[in-house]
């Protein structure tokens, strides 16, 4: 820190405006001397301590130099440029003698120039000049536009950029006159000096925002949709960026560029920066459209011309102006008065809503001990009438023997009434007694029982609407009698479910109803439905291997029923099956003399036939039996088992032909 520094820092910390003016002065030419200081004296200040003078002072100092680097930036050309029109209407609005009163014209600000807009005073003169005379369209080149230099009358550019379309348009502000039949007058129409429009697929349908901003927050997807936006949105740039090389002599003269680029993507597109940069962010010729605009197209364009160029009338009244402004105040209130806050209670109110909870609470869990001694530990009467009174709840059940009435408790009850001296006479806000909110035969039994226990002096039993008195014992006889009888009937229960347990087996619960109605819900699917139902929203791939599962599982039940090999032996030890005349209709017809099966039964073999294998290797017949070969290799069963499908309908029996098989194999395997 130089002297300078030293010295601010010894002086006061109260200082007068000039004073501080200086100091801000001394301070801007210190660190202007200091910028190539060592880096050991920055570390010195660093280490100090900093004071609340000393750090204004600093703060000032980097204002003025951002404000130095800022001027810097201009002059080179990359400042950001200020706002204009903020905080103004966008419209100027001018009184007329041709118009009716409180009727004025509207322009908007953004068709001025930035020399044009500098006095507002001298609008009406510029509005004046703008009023250029109709002038013969020039002739257009071979693609509809003009020659980038064939035009040098007044023109501006407009352009719309967005979801992938794009629009651009160069229009002349010197309107051209047409006529429209042989005796209409002439009319005025704009003059396009050139126009394109660019569509590319670059933004998902109904998702919002260009492939490479998704690309930057999420990284690069690898689809083949993403490929093609990421594509088309480069060959987009690319189409926008040679129109404008093509159309820089006109962009170059236009007045005004009025551009629509929002995101970062679509301003990249046309500011830049590339090669051969056409459009400058920094051009003070740039203007947004001050009203909403649509999709880019040609037509958006030309309807935003005709806005802007066209004046507006609208009837303006002072009165409604100033009044809204007077009531401002107002309208920012909440439309809805505040809800005014709940009265402060007092300490009585409050410990008595302590109280209610606390009884409540012990009442619904059936806690009588600790009922009977919260009353008594706090000088609680019995008859405590619960807080507040005009609650739903409290209304039913006005004191502790309602709200147990009500809750069917009779052990509650009896100790409230024997123990506590509760008062059943008592009525709550439907008038009703406790007795009266009693719901089952035990609960209205203990206030019986307490009547002659307390005896009919104690309360006026007949305005408390109780029964006559009734002994203990005679309700102790009656429950057992009453839970004696619940339990036969159970037993009972129990032994007619086990008898028809065995008689008839468990009951099957029904299978659920799966359908969308009940017309179709008990219609069972056949196996081609379910197989197109689970086959449903499956890829063509998915569904190949689905079949392929399919038929493997189906080839693995084939084999395992050849080698079960037990259904065809049933039948031929029943007699239902004669194995010789089966295979004599079935299998080829060879001559050889070999073993045989038959149907006879040996002691060799416990079963009811005799397979004995041939030495061969062939399927052979002979007038006394079939014969089987010794190798499997050879065997050529399956060709000749396939026949026996055409029998099964005959037979209707489901795996005959696969045991047969697996008869064949295992009696020649055992081999």
């Amino acid at each position: 820190m130089d002297k300078k520094a030293e010295d601010l820092l010894k002086r006061p910390l109260y200082v007068s405006e000039a004073e501080f003016e200086k100091l801000v002065g001394d301070l801007d030419e210190s660190l202007s001397g200091s910028d190539s200081s060592d880096s050991e004296d920055e570390d010195d200040d660093a280490s100090r301590k900093d004071t609340t003078l000393t750090a204004l002072l600093r703060k000032q100092a980097t204002l003025a130099e951002r404000g130095n680097g800022a001027d810097g930036d201009e002059e080179n050309g990359f400042s950001k440029r200020k706002r204009r029109g903020g905080g103004k209407s966008p419209l100027l609005w001018f009184s007329s003698p041709v118009l009716p009163p409180n009727h004025y014209f509207g322009v908007y600000r953004a068709i001025f120039t930035s020399e044009e807009g500098k006095n507002d005073a001298d609008i009406v003169e510029v509005i004046k000049k703008k009023q250029v005379a109709a002038i013969p369209p020039p002739k257009s080149g071979p693609d509809g536009n003009l020659a980038p230099a064939a035009y040098k009358g007044p023109h501006i550019f407009m352009c719309m950029i967005g979801g992938g379309h794009f629009a651009a348009m160069v229009v002349s502000l010197a309107p051209r006159q047409t006529k429209h039949g042989t005796t209409g007058p002439l009319n005025r129409e704009a003059t396009v000096l050139a126009h394109k429009t660019f569509h590319r697929y670059t933004t998902r349908r109904k998702q919002g925002g260009s492939q490479s901003a998704n690309d930057n927050a999420k990284g690069n997807a690898h689809s083949a949709g993403s490929s093609i936006r990421r594509y088309n949105e480069q060959a987009l740039t690319d189409e926008v960026r040679l129109l404008l090389r093509d159309w820089k002599g006109l962009l170059d003269t236009s007045e005004l560029l009025f551009i629509r680029a929002t995101g970062a993507t679509n301003r990249r597109t046309l500011f830049g920066p590339y090669e051969d940069q056409v459009l400058r962010a920094n051009d003070p010729r740039i203007r947004g459209f001050p009203f909403s605009t649509r999709r880019a197209t040609q037509n958006e364009l030309m309807r935003s011309f005709i806005e802007l160029t066209r004046l507006k009338v609208q009837e303006i009244d002072p009165a409604s102006t100033v009044k809204p402004q007077q009531e401002t105040p107002a309208k920012t209130a909440p439309s809805k008065p505040p809800k005014p806050p709940p009265p402060k209670l007092s300490e009585e109110e409050e410990t008595a809503l302590l109280h209610t909870s606390q009884l409540q609470a012990f009442i619904r869990r059936s806690k009588l001990p600790a009922l009977l001694s919260y009353l008594k530990n706090n000088d609680l009467p019995a008859d405590f009438v619960f807080q507040p009174q005009d609650s739903q709840q409290n209304y039913h059940a006005t004191t502790p023997l309602h709200l147990s009435a009500s809750q069917n408790s009779a052990p509650l009850v009896s100790g409230l009434l024997l123990k506590a001296g509760a008062d059943p006479t008592l009525k709550n806000g439907e008038g009703k007694t406790p007795f009266e909110l009693a719901g089952d035969r035990a609960t209205r039994d203990a206030f019986r029982v307490a009547r002659d226990e307390l005896g009919e002096d104690k309360w006026d039993w007949e305005a408390a609407r109780v029964p006559p008195p009734m002994k203990r014992e005679d309700a102790e006889r009656r429950d057992e009698r009453e839970k004696s009888e619940a339990e036969r009937k159970e037993a009972e229960r129990r032994k007619a479910e086990e008898q028809r347990l065995r008689a008839e087996g468990p009951r099957v619960a029904d299978q659920p109803r799966t359908g969308k109605s009940l017309l179709d819900a008990g219609i069972p699917k056949t196996a081609q439905e379910r197989r197109e139902e689970e086959a449903r929203g499956l890829t063509p791939e998915q569904r190949m291997k689905l079949d392929r599962e399919r038929r493997a599982r189906a080839a693995e039940e084939r084999l395992r029923r050849m080698r079960a090999g037990g259904g065809v032996l049933q039948l031929v030890n029943e007699g239902r099956l004669q194995l010789n005349t089966l295979l004599k209709d079935i299998l080829p017809e060879f001559s050889s003399d070999s073993s045989i099966i038959t149907n006879e039964p040996t002691a060799e073999d416990p079963l009811t036939h005799r397979v004995a294998l041939a030495k061969s290797n062939h399927w052979r017949y002979g007038a006394d039996g079939v014969h089987l070969p010794k190798r499997t290799d050879t065997l050529p069963a399956f060709s000749g088992l396939k026949k026996i499908g055409m029998l099964r309908a005959q037979y209707d029996y489901s795996n005959w032909y696969s045991a047969l098989a697996g008869l064949a194999i295992g009696q020649a395997s055992d081999s």
